[in-house]
C-alpha cells in the first residue's frame, strides 16, 4: 500500500517564536512537511514560489508587508489558512474575499484542532474558529436582507485591498492584470517571479510593464512603485 506525500506547509508570521512552534509541532507529525516560513507578505509570496507549498499559514498583521496584500497571489498558488490574532469582522471579510481557505484566531482552537484544520484546508475543506465563523454568518444575513450593500456599509470609512486596486485602476488607467503586475512589481518580485505567479510567460510580463510605465509616466521599477504607493513628489 502506497504511503501518501507529507502535505508541504509553509509558515508565515512575524513572531519567530510563533514561526518556530508552528514548525515544531507540525514537523514532528509524518503528515506534514513544513518546506519553509516567512516573516512578513512579501518574503511569504517569495518563498511560496521558491518551495511550492500545498498549504500556506498566514497571519495577517506582519510589517512592513502584511499578509492581506499577497493574498490574491497566494492563493492561486497554495491553499491559504489565516492564522492570526486579528479578529476584525472586516479584516475576516477582507481576506474571504481575497481568497483565504479558512481562518483561525489564536486562542480558539486547540492544538490538534490545528493540526485537523491544516489537514482540512490542504484537502479542499474550508475550516474556520468561532469568531470567523460569526461574522460569516452575519456577512449571510445582511446578503439576505439587504445585499452586498448591507456587508459593506458594516465598514464604511475602511479601504480594503480590493477598493485600493479599483482606486489605482481608476486613477491610473490600468487593465486589472497591469494591476495584478503592478502589485507584484510593489512587492519586490522579478519578472520571472511575476510570471510564475501569474502562470504568463516573461515576455508577456514585460510586455506588460511598458504598458505600466507609459500609463504611469515613469522610467524605471523604483518611480512606478512610488507612483503606485503615492509616495512620488511631484514634479
Amino acid at each position: 500500500m502506497t504511503t501518501a506525500a507529507p502535505l508541504r506547509v509553509l509558515v508565515a508570521d512575524d513572531n519567530p517564536v510563533v514561526r518556530a512552534g508552528l514548525r515544531a509541532l507540525l514537523g514532528a507529525r509524518p503528515e506534514f512537511d513544513v518546506v519553509g516560513e516567512a516573516a512578513d507578505g512579501r518574503t511569504a509570496l517569495r518563498e511560496t514560489l521558491r518551495t511550492r507549498p500545498q498549504v500556506i499559514l498566514l497571519d495577517v498583521r506582519m510589517p512592513p508587508w502584511d499578509g492581506l496584500a499577497p493574498l490574491p497571489h497566494l492563493a492561486r498558488l497554495a491553499r491559504v489558512l489565516m492564522l492570526t490574532h486579528s479578529r476584525e469582522p472586516e479584516t475576516v471579510e477582507e481576506t474571504l474575499r481575497l481568497g483565504a481557505a479558512g481562518y483561525l484566531v489564536h486562542g480558539e482552537f486547540t492544538t490538534e484542532e490545528l493540526v485537523r484544520a491544516v489537514r482540512d484546508v490542504g484537502e479542499g475543506r474550508a475550516r474556520f474558529t468561532a469568531t470567523a465563523s460569526e461574522v460569516l454568518l452575519r456577512s449571510l444575513r445582511a446578503t439576505a436582507h439587504g445585499g452586498v450593500e448591507s456587508i459593506v456599509s458594516m465598514s464604511p470609512h475602511l479601504e480594503t485591498a480590493s477598493s485600493r486596486m479599483q482606486r489605482n485602476l481608476e486613477q491610473c488607467g490600468l487593465s486589472a492584470r497591469e494591476v495584478e503586475v503592478m502589485d507584484l512589481i510593489a512587492t519586490g518580485l522579478n519578472n520571472r517571479q511575476i510570471a510564475a505567479t501569474c502562470f504568463i510567460t516573461e515576455k508577456t510580463v514585460k510586455n506588460h510593464i511598458n504598458r505600466i510605465f507609459a500609463k504611469l509616466h515613469t522610467d524605471t521599477r523604483a518611480e512606478a512603485i512610488a507612483s503606485w504607493l503615492g509616495t512620488r513628489p511631484t514634479r
